[in-house]
């Protein structure tokens, strides 16, 4: 069974930087895709970054580019997410997903991450 455990989360000024950690379990994740997507409240669920367990494609929100860097340890089957210059309309509960083939199936519990302008 998939398991995937967000971390990291927290309260942050304007300007400043944290980073999410993604612990997954359960199988073998190189065929899978890996993403973070967040939800505010009163908004939809939105896509953030991916990234392609094998072979390290990225992607990213138009939002995010520039701003954000996901990254992946094959050997900890670790997912992470560095977000820099982080801005109060990053406020959001953030979750870690799984994709085996076409859609996003395996969710974690989220992080909440905070930014005070």
């Amino acid at each position: 069974q998939v398991q995937l455990v967000e971390s990291g989360g927290g309260l942050v000024q304007a300007g400043g930087s944290l980073r999410l950690s993604c612990a997954a379990s359960g199988r073998t994740f190189s065929s899978y895709t890996l993403g973070w997507f967040r939800q505010a409240p009163g908004k939809e669920r939105e896509f953030v970054a991916a990234i392609k367990w094998s072979g390290g494609i990225t992607y990213y929100a138009d939002s995010v580019k520039g701003r954000f860097t996901i990254s992946r340890d094959n050997v900890k089957n670790m997912v992470y997410l560095q977000m820099n210059t982080l801005k109060p309309e990053d406020t959001a509960v953030y979750y870690c997903a799984a994709r085996p083939a076409i859609s996003y199936i395996y969710w974690g519990q989220g992080t909440q991450v905070t930014v005070s302008s």
